[in-house]
């Protein structure tokens, strides 16, 4: 039992002497890692320490390279500044010196000043003695003058301006001849450029219409259906239409006359429906004539439309377009009054293209410039306020109804299509060929030329040539010298400008002609 307890004593103190040297072991080990430990922080902490002195040398330096870059900036600023004050300082010194000298020659100007204005009034008095001897002197040779002359001093002196109104007068004429050729050679010809270079590039056929227009017939037996028994057909045609039916003895022809080319072709229209149909009566009579009405509309709505389409115009007013339909069925001046439009807008669009403006707008007013001509109800206005009225009341812009109203210069023009429309209606008016004029306007317009070249003095013959384009002048020689035949040109020119209306313009030429005539016996 004893050696039990002791075996188990003894294998008790041999584990408590395991775990005492376990132990033991542990912490030689741990104070070896601690050791190692130590070691490796101090050596850190020296290569730290190695790195930090580095590192504060390196920033040094950087701050030390700093400071002498700011240092020599500030001393350049202030070299700088110094040189400026320096500069300003040497400025003012200049001032100051010169300034000195200044009131220098000022005191010493000062003096001289007052030496040369006593001068001044010595020379102002003996000035005024001399004067008075010369103004005593003149009188004397004013009074011998008189008594040479017979005329008085006022008498002179009026002759005198008398003559120098006349040399002005002629200086003048010369100087605005001249003017008038110096401004012809520039602007005449850059017109001249932009005018043709428009008529050349638009040409269109001119129609003559009249009142009358001739209904053709396949043979003279017809005749007497369309005026029917005791004339009741052709008094029912004439009373559906409003067109004046002439039968005659013109072979296989009636004559349809009104001034109205619209009821005019709905006339003939209808008599074209009725004669082809056969039937030929009253009733009948009626019927067609509205068809051919209900037509004739139509066709002016198609016309109106086809022609805003040719000239590329867009939006216009349904009811515009229909009064552009209506110009194909008026004329002026015997000139179709469609063709006319046409044309004018053509020109419009072609001459503000020359000239760098809105082409589309001068097109459109020079198609719209004659609407107020074809007006469905009778008004006392002249066409172009009409017109000019239809377009505002339709919506079309102020420049183009500006230049509908002054286009025959019955209100003032405010834009540059004005001009425009005015000049291309002149051109296609005037165009050759264009328009019939009456006989008897034609042969006053001629007789109004002479007359007033006759109302100038020394005119002896007058003679108006070339359709009124030129109006030739023959002057009695002892009357009119040279230049006052250029002065009586250009006076008769400006009373036919002012006192006459005519298209396009008239020369006036004054023939001044001298002849020695001696007989041989």
């Amino acid at each position: 039992m004893n050696e039990i307890v002791l075996l188990a004593v003894a294998g008790i103190v041999g584990i408590v002497i395991g775990f005492l040297i376990a132990k033991m072991l542990e912490k030689s080990k741990s104070n070896k890692l601690i050791l190692q430990t130590k070691k490796e922080a101090r050596s850190i902490l020296k290569e730290a320490n190695v790195e930090a002195q580095s590192i504060k040398k390196d920033k040094i330096l950087q701050a030390k390279e700093k400071f002498i870059e700011l240092k020599s900036e500030h001393e350049k600023v202030i070299l700088t500044r110094e040189k400026k004050i320096g500069d300003v300082e040497k400025r003012i010194r200049d001032k100051e010196s010169r300034v000195s000298s200044e009131l220098d020659k000022g005191t010493k100007l000062n003096k001289s000043l007052a030496q040369k204005e006593k001068d001044f009034d010595y020379k102002l008095e003996f000035l005024d003695k001399k004067e008075g001897e010369l103004e005593k002197m003149h009188n004397r040779h004013v009074d011998m003058l008189e008594q040479i002359s017979g005329l008085s001093a006022d008498e002179a002196k009026a002759e005198l301006v008398t003559s120098l109104k006349d040399e002005a007068k002629s200086e003048a004429m010369a100087f605005i001849q001249t003017s008038i050729e110096e401004a012809k050679l520039t602007a005449e010809q850059e017109a001249r450029k932009v005018v043709l270079g428009t008529i050349q590039r638009v040409g269109v056929e001119q129609a003559v219409e009249n009142c009358v227009s001739v209904f053709n017939l396949e043979s003279d037996d017809v005749k007497g259906r369309i005026i029917g028994r005791e004339g009741r057909n052709i008094r029912a045609l004439e009373a559906a239409t409003g067109v004046e039916i002439i039968v005659d003895d013109t072979p296989e022809a009636i004559i349809l006359s009104c001034f109205d080319s619209v009821r005019r072709e709905v006339a003939r229209l209808s008599m074209h429906k009725l004669v082809t149909d056969g039937r030929i009566h009253p009733a009948r009579i009626e019927e067609v004539v509205k068809k051919t009405e209900k037509q004739i509309n139509q066709e002016i709505i198609e016309v109106g439309k086809r022609t805003v389409i040719d000239l590329g115009i867009h939006g216009l007013h349904p009811e515009l377009i229909k009064a552009v339909g209506r110009m194909k069925y008026r004329s002026s001046y015997g000139q179709n009054l469609l063709q006319h439009s046409r044309e004018v807008a053509n020109l419009c669009g072609i001459m503000a293209a020359e000239m760098g403006l809105n082409a589309k707008a001068a097109k459109r007013a020079g198609l719209l410039h004659d609407i107020g001509k074809v007006p469905d109800t009778e008004s006392e206005l002249p066409h172009a306020l009409l017109g000019m009225q239809w377009a505002e009341k339709y919506g079309e812009k102020p420049d183009v109804c500006n230049a509908i109203g002054a286009h025959h210069d019955e209100i003032e023009m405010k834009s540059l299509i004005s001009p425009i429309v005015q000049v291309c209606d002149a051109i296609s008016g005037a165009r050759p060929g264009a328009r019939r004029q009456v006989l008897d306007s034609y042969i006053q317009r001629l007789k109004d030329l002479e007359e007033i070249a006759f109302g100038f003095n020394g005119v002896q013959k007058a003679y108006a040539i070339q359709a009124g384009r030129e109006l030739r002048v023959m002057v009695e020689s002892a009357k009119v010298n040279d230049t006052k035949a250029a002065e009586l040109s250009f006076n008769i020119s400006q009373k036919i400008q002012n006192d006459m209306t005519y298209p396009g313009q008239v020369k006036v030429t004054v023939i001044r002609e001298t002849r020695a005539v001696n007989v041989a016996k």
